[in-house]
């Protein structure tokens, strides 16, 4: 299927039957990368679902792209720009949107599919928007409350799944910030199912194949 010119530039691979209640999964990559990255996975992943991969609105030099900035300094450490955060966070939603459209998918059935920054902007979106995402697989990634839309605890959150793990000697995120999701999410009313691998900073097979099965139970349970 040719993409079409939406607000951000994307891959796709189409369901196997198309129609008007075709779920979907639209991927979100980690800082530095790009759409091809998490697209490896589609092939792998169930055929019933129409799988959108999203390049971030960031170029970074020389090449790759983010969905935000992370400074380096001295005094301050490693920040990173939540005011570029919140922004791509509407940007996505507004892209859910426009690909939901152009592409006439179920847009009372998506899922988010992040890794490191994705997967800190996925969390965004799901607490932010939970009207607008069913499942959430969150990769080597973290909640940042900076980011979460105001007002966002008075929605009603009970009916998203979420999937979340981490790799136990990941260098670029600690693991003990991934750790705190499941309670985070519990005081929401959240189901999350956390998993930890013997792995760094990226989704080891095993990773994959847990998460995929998860995917699979949660589309057999529509």
């Amino acid at each position: 299927m040719t993409t079409a010119p939406l607000s951000l530039e994307h891959l796709i691979r189409p369901a196997s039957k198309q129609s008007k209640t075709t779920p979907v999964l639209f991927m979100l990559h980690g800082y530095g990368s790009n759409e091809e990255d998490l697209f490896s996975f589609a092939s792998e992943l169930p055929d019933e679902l129409c799988i959108i991969s999203i390049r971030a609105p960031y170029a970074l030099e020389p090449f790759g792209y983010a969905w935000y900035a992370i400074n380096f300094d001295a005094e301050q450490g490693k920040w990173s720009d939540d005011e570029q955060a919140i922004s791509s966070r509407d940007k996505i939603v507004k892209f859910i949107n426009e690909a939901c459209h152009a592409y006439r998918l179920d847009d009372s059935n998506i899922t988010l599919l992040g890794f490191s920054q994705g997967t800190i902007l996925s969390y965004a979106i799901a607490l932010s928007y939970p009207e607008k995402i069913k499942n959430v697989i969150a990769l080597s990634g973290y909640i940042n409350e900076n980011i979460l839309k105001e007002g966002y605890t008075g929605k009603d959150h009970s009916t998203l799944q979420f999937y979340a793990s981490h790799g136990q000697v990941d260098q670029v995120i600690p693991i003990a910030w991934a750790q705190r999701a499941p309670d985070f999410l519990k005081q929401l009313e959240i189901d999350c199912d956390y998993e930890e691998f013997p792995v760094g900073h990226g989704v080891a097979p095993q990773n994959f194949y847990s998460f995929r099965n998860w995917l699979v139970e949660q589309l057999a349970k529509q």
